[in-house]
């Protein structure tokens, strides 16, 4: 049905409100209320910060021992009296417990001082400890201060939404319940947790309020928008969401309480604590990331239940989460049609209650039979789509191939000098990431300056450097992506890499890591003269790691030289059989311009471990936006062909200049008649 508005909007509205949710970075404009402004930032480049020393938890608890400092041990921080807490504050700690207020992360060694909100890294508490550190240089240790700018437009808005039962117009009041799916949610619920709702932007705003006070740090905006049959929801955070640290519901959180239940939408949490009394908290950023700097406030509580979502991405994301927040104390809720999220879940009338009984524990001693595994069997075969994992949406033939970007998988790229490797895994990659893939880059052999020049060319598909008056506006959407890079350039060690990729899918929940290439690390390795075997090792590191941290990794290896009329195959990958072996897919970009003169590029995959499908797709370079893509028009059609024997490919047509051999996987007839981009 169509509902019109007073403001003469129409939308359309789904009653079940089954809408796919969706994050929009940074504030539309449209949505301010006030004049637009623009934003200039110190730092364009989204680098990953590596700590100089890792710390193990071993090495904390030894040097709190030799300082004489007391500490307890948590279930992912070391709890410690704080060297930041001032006299008056220590006075008003009456328990052993309350006095021991700085936490200090296990992994990373970072703490944060829950009585002062002083925080930092390892080395910034040992300098103070020892008595290095300044007046200044503790001042730097406060928790950020939210940008002027942030804090008035905060204030703003807030003050400009009223309660959602406030309403002067009931239909309005209607509506808007109907739009986010609250009918059964009532307006003491609404009350307890403060949430307000924005009429000119049609969208509900939940607070951020500073531990332990009413001070408001920030807002989540949440509109609902008609997509054809179904209901788009888009989230709005100030400050943007890397420094959206809110953990809904948490005022309300009492210090005996030691059961939390973990949601990925401030609307399931309403819900839960509605249904069942529970306390409740959302994750800022839903199923993307869970910040480290969120684990002091969870340390309180002995049984976590992750209840995410009702697909398979979600359910991985409770798993990966679970890993920080110790398994032994985490029960995970499992998707499935009578377990739906918990806000369809009260709409349908389900039992809350009854689900969250049924929750399984995420930590096991051991999996001795077929009978704990039929579960998890059972969910990828309801869930085929979703377990082929996430769809490129610029490259279609490349998700009938491969099904779609897999955590845990390692994926091998290579292909001729000059070829675009190193463009067309940039768009490769910022495909997924555009899709919330939170991604790492790791540039040995070009700049991170001109990587992300290559990549925001990409992402906003044109030059900037005609149309500079759009950069910061492009710069603001492309800043907001779960990208990072690490800052390296030229040889590294593997250990060093492996290191970081660790660093960074811990702070970051990183879900796919890009290495660009593989022959920049083997200078480093003492191993053995012998660079095949160095090769080896690497990969072999690369392996491991993906499998460990379920994290994909696509790794660029260069091609061993061969002559230049013959397509690269698989067995061209430079090094020994162990890079094919190992690997989960490889891809291949042939370049048959390069042999032939006019000619076409196009993408070979060779291996498909995932069902063993492969074959060969055209490209089609642009170069003003430098994104590869498939000719609308082209002649050529992927093909896959198989028999007893493996692959079969049908025989060109004679003559036909630009033809695939007989020895490629499939077939494919490239249209040489105009040349690439």
């Amino acid at each position: 049905m169509w509902v019109f508005l007073r403001s003469g909007y129409p939308l359309r509205i789904l009653l079940s409100l089954r809408g796919e949710w969706m994050g929009r970075r940074g504030l539309p404009r449209s949505l301010v209320p006030g004049p637009p402004r623009r934003r200039y930032r110190k730092e364009a480049l989204p680098a990953l910060e590596v700590p100089v020393l890792p710390v193990t938890a071993t090495e904390i608890r030894q040097y709190l021992r030799a300082h004489g400092i007391p500490f307890q041990d948590g279930h992912s921080c070391l709890r410690a009296p704080s060297p930041f807490v001032g006299a008056s504050q220590l006075k008003d700690q009456t328990s052993a417990t309350t006095s021991f207020s700085l936490f200090i992360n296990k992994t990373t060694g970072r703490f944060l001082c829950m009585t002062s909100l002083a925080e930092g890294s390892w080395e910034d508490f040992q300098a103070s400890v020892e008595g290095r550190g300044d007046g200044d240089r503790e001042g730097v240790l406060l928790s950020e201060v939210p940008e002027a700018e942030d804090s008035e437009e905060v204030r703003r808005i807030w003050n400009r939404a009223i309660p959602l039962w406030e309403l002067p117009e009931l239909e309005e009041a209607q509506l808007a319940r109907v739009m986010f799916g609250l009918t059964k949610v009532t307006d003491d619920t609404f009350r307890r947790f403060s949430v307000r709702y924005l009429r000119p932007a049609r969208s509900l705003v939940f607070p951020w309020f500073s531990p332990g006070s009413l001070t408001l740090r920030g807002l989540k905006l949440l509109g609902a928008e008609g997509q054809g049959d179904g209901v788009r929801y888009v989230e709005t955070t100030i400050p943007r969401p890397g420094a959206y640290h809110n953990l809904f519901g948490l005022p309300l959180i009492n210090r005996r309480d030691v059961e939390v239940v973990l949601t990925s939408r401030e609307l399931d949490s309403l819900a839960l604590n509605q249904s069942t009394g529970l306390p409740t908290l959302a994750l800022p950023r839903g199923t993307a990331c869970l910040p480290p700097a969120l684990l002091p406030y969870l340390e309180q509580f002995r049984r976590i239940v992750l209840w995410l979502g009702d697909d398979l991405r979600s359910w991985e994301a409770a798993k990966l989460f679970a890993r920080k927040l110790n398994p032994k104390r985490c029960s995970l809720v499992r998707p499935g049609d009578q377990q739906p999220r918990p806000l369809e879940a009260l709409n349908r009338g389900l039992n809350l209650s009854r689900i969250l009984r049924s929750a399984l524990p995420a930590w096991h001693k051991s999996i001795v039979s077929f009978r704990q595994l039929r579960e998890e069997v059972l969910g990828e075969l309801s869930n085929v789509e979703q377990v082929a994992g996430v769809r490129w949406s610029r490259f279609p033939d490349l998700n009938r191939l491969l099904k779609g970007h897999r955590k845990g998988e390692l994926t091998v790229f290579t292909g001729p000098t000059g070829s675009g490797k190193t463009t067309f895994i940039s768009e490769y990659a910022l495909d997924l990431c555009t899709q919330g893939v939170n991604t790492l880059w790791g540039s040995f052999e070009i700049s991170n300056v001109r990587l992300a020049r290559i990549m925001l060319t990409q992402f906003a598909v044109g030059r900037l450097e005609e149309q500079l008056d759009k950069y910061d506006e492009w710069a603001d959407r492309f800043e907001d992506l779960p990208l990072y890079f690490m800052t390296f350039h030229g040889q590294q060690s593997i250990r060093t890499v492996i290191d970081t990729m660790q660093h960074a899918v811990y702070v970051y929940d990183i879900c796919h890591v890009v290495i660009d290439n593989l022959q920049f690390m083997m200078g480093h390795e003492q191993l053995s003269t012998d660079r095949i075997a160095a090769q080896d090792y690497i990969v072999g590191a690369f392996r491991k790691f993906a499998t460990d941290s379920s994290c994909h990794v696509t790794l660029v290896i260069h091609p061993r030289k061969e002559d230049d009329d013959k397509e690269l195959q698989t067995a061209s990958i430079f090094g020994s059989a162990k890079a094919s072996q190992e690997a989960d897919n490889v891809l291949i970009l042939q370049d048959r311009k390069l042999v032939t003169g006019p000619g076409k590029r196009y993408l070979q995959v060779s291996k498909n471990r995932f069902d063993g499908d492969v074959g060969v797709f055209p490209l089609e370079f642009n170069k003003t936006s430098l994104t590869f893509s498939i000719p609308p028009k082209s002649k050529a059609r992927l093909k896959k062909i198989k028999d007893d024997n493996g692959l079969v490919v049908k025989k060109p047509s004679s003559g036909k200049k630009g033809a695939v051999p007989q020895n490629s996987d499939t077939c494919f007839q490239p249209d040489s008649s105009k040349p690439s981009g």
